[in-house]
């Protein structure tokens, strides 16, 4: 169950698709990131969530005239229009559609070994919710699809019609941290009795379905539902672990790594694998010597997330649950 402590965080959760009609996409925490990486001229650097192309463009300004971009999405519209946006900025800019996770292969088939930073700005974007075939938002009518990747073979639908009450709810209060998890996962399995659940309204109908009809709630009572399938649909939290691991081992010393998240989950997976890397020897202290060998490769440089200032969550209402997180290769 959930203390009081984890109920006042949900609170700063976002409501995504509320925020759609009153914003366009604007790049969260831009300044911020891009400050935390340094760019410098005759650098190498990677955006692994190209999303739509701000912070990329961004370090290929600060790093001009010849430092290199090397931008990933596994999402192809992405990859479309970050190459539009960034086509002024021709061979600096390599632009693949890969997931991040893949970062070591990738650098590998471009014959590079090593990289000055790197740059991961976490979960949906704007696009994602403004596209209802996409089946990202539950404020709009679309298949419950939530695939990044549209060439993936698993969807959301696939997902809620198949899966075992249990494991829909394992899901539900792992990745959503949903504590109606279990009652939730009873209502998707009554009414997929009766027919096969296919839509997004559909979805957070059935969900809506389980909570009071009162008090007034900040968030929408299917948001960890749809949080919580869309990270399973995309295998998220194993994708940022692996990406994670292996951006570090390409970081050049003094490299930068730099990690915008929107949530507790993928927060927390930053934070503890920032503090391991920057943790030397783990030998008992009865040990006179060091056997273990184990050296810190990363220094922390933000012992707490820097958050969006006011004047940016007033701008860009989805930026209020961003953190950033940033380390320094050793």
């Amino acid at each position: 169950m959930r203390n009081e402590k984890t109920k006042s965080h949900l609170t700063n959760i976002p409501d995504p698709a509320s925020d759609i009609s009153r914003v366009e996409h604007t790049t969260v925490l831009l300044r911020e990131a891009v400050d935390f990486l340094a760019p410098r001229s005759g650098g190498v650097y990677l955006d692994g969530t190209l999303g739509g192309g701000g912070h990329a463009e961004e370090i290929l300004k600060r790093s001009a005239p010849d430092g290199v971009l090397i931008g990933l999405d596994q999402d192809g519209a992405a990859v479309a229009r970050s190459r539009e946006r960034l086509a002024g900025y021709g061979e600096r800019a390599v632009i693949r559609q890969e997931n991040f996770r893949d970062v070591t292969r990738v650098l590998a088939d471009l014959g590079i070994d090593a990289l000055d930073g790197v740059l991961l700005d976490l979960g949906l974007s704007w696009f994602h919710l403004r596209d209802p075939e996409r089946g990202f938002s539950f404020q709009t009518e679309g298949p419950l699809d939530m695939r990044m990747n549209a060439d993936s073979s698993t969807t959301a639908a696939d997902l809620v019609n198949t899966l075992p009450r249990q494991e829909l709810a394992r899901i539900l209060f792992q990745y959503g941290e949903e504590k109606r998890a279990n009652a939730i996962a009873k209502a998707i399995e009554r009414a997929r009795g009766r027919g096969p659940i296919t839509s997004t309204v559909q979805l957070a109908q059935i969900v809506s379905s389980v909570f009071p009809p009162y008090p007034p709630r900040r968030i929408h009572p299917a948001t960890l539902t749809f949080q919580a399938l869309r990270i399973a649909v995309n295998d998220e939290m194993d994708a940022l672990r692996e990406g994670l691991s292996a951006a570090v081992t390409v970081l050049r010393p003094r490299g930068r790594i730099a990690i915008i998240s929107f949530h507790s989950l993928e927060d927390r997976i930053v934070k503890q694998a920032y503090v391991e890397h920057a943790k030397g020897c783990i030998c008992p202290p009865r040990l006179p010597v060091c056997r273990c060998e184990k050296k810190a490769d990363l220094t922390i440089l933000t012992r707490r997330p820097v958050m969006a200032s006011e004047a940016e969550v007033a701008g860009n209402p989805a930026s209020r649950s961003a953190k950033l997180r940033a380390a320094e290769k050793v």
